[in-house]
């Protein structure tokens, strides 16, 4: 640490420099790991379908499933305004 205060400027700016890069670098990394989550999420209508299928075959109970489209309620809307679709 004392070597860091007795350092000249340049060396200052150099170091600041390479944390700025290796910063930039992490946060580009993160981005492409969170947009690959992201895009392997299952949509709210793949979801209520497939729950809606397991319903109908008996695995869900009624109040089960009501539960399930209720919180997914907000979600669907979501997709269907992003799609440009009403209801």
């Amino acid at each position: 640490m004392e070597r860091l205060l007795e350092a000249g400027a340049e060396e200052l700016v150099v170091w600041v420099a390479v944390l700025a890069v290796l910063a930039a670098v992490a946060i580009y990394v993160i981005g492409k790991v969170r947009a690959k989550a992201v895009q392997q999420e299952p949509t709210a209508s793949k979801l209520m379908s497939k729950f809606r299928e397991l319903h109908s075959r008996g695995e869900l109970t009624d109040a089960e499933f009501r539960t399930i489209k209720t919180a997914l309620a907000a979600q669907l809307q979501e997709e269907l305004k992003d799609n440009g679709e009403t209801g």
